[in-house]
């Protein structure tokens, strides 16, 4: 990775405004709802840019794809909670639209990171074969005499 703290990485930037963002649109919802689904989509918006960062911290290529699909999962039940919200009419469509934007262009941002992980680590697991050593690898090459059959 380019970035070598999570901080640095856009893409945590966006899911923080996100988070915040969807930390605004709540305040909008009615008061009994604070502790239902409010509640339940301030916890994943805030798991977007948490796995970002956990992942980031995280010592192994293979790690930090498993928390970027985490934070990829968390996106996708805020989606479908700022949709139910609209549905219930908690908040007006245009608010939600803005959202949802944001939330789509983390989600892209998300897909690109976990398939440059990926490629790193197919990179990482490729075995050379058999063929790909010569005499200059610093194997000694063993000769075997070929067998014959001698006819009598």
């Amino acid at each position: 990775m380019n970035a070598s703290h999570f901080r640095e990485l856009e893409v945590w930037r966006l899911a923080m405004e996100l988070a915040q963002a969807v930390y605004e649109l709540t305040a909008e919802f009615p008061r009994d709802e604070r502790y239902g689904l409010a509640a339940q989509l301030q916890r994943a918006a805030v798991s977007v840019p948490s796995n970002i960062a956990e992942g980031n911290a995280r010592g192994t290529t293979r790690d930090y794809a498993r928390f970027i699909s985490i934070a990829y999962g968390s996106l996708a039940e805020v989606q479908t909670q700022i949709l139910l919200a609209s549905k219930l009419g908690f908040v007006m469509e245009t608010r939600i639209s803005v959202v949802i934007a944001l939330a789509e262009r983390v989600g892209m941002m998300l897909l690109r990171l976990r398939q440059s992980l990926e490629r790193r680590m197919d990179a990482a697991s490729r075995v050379p074969g058999p063929g790909s050593r010569g005499p200059e690898s610093g194997r000694a090459e063993i000769n075997t005499p070929a067998i014959h059959s001698e006819d009598p």
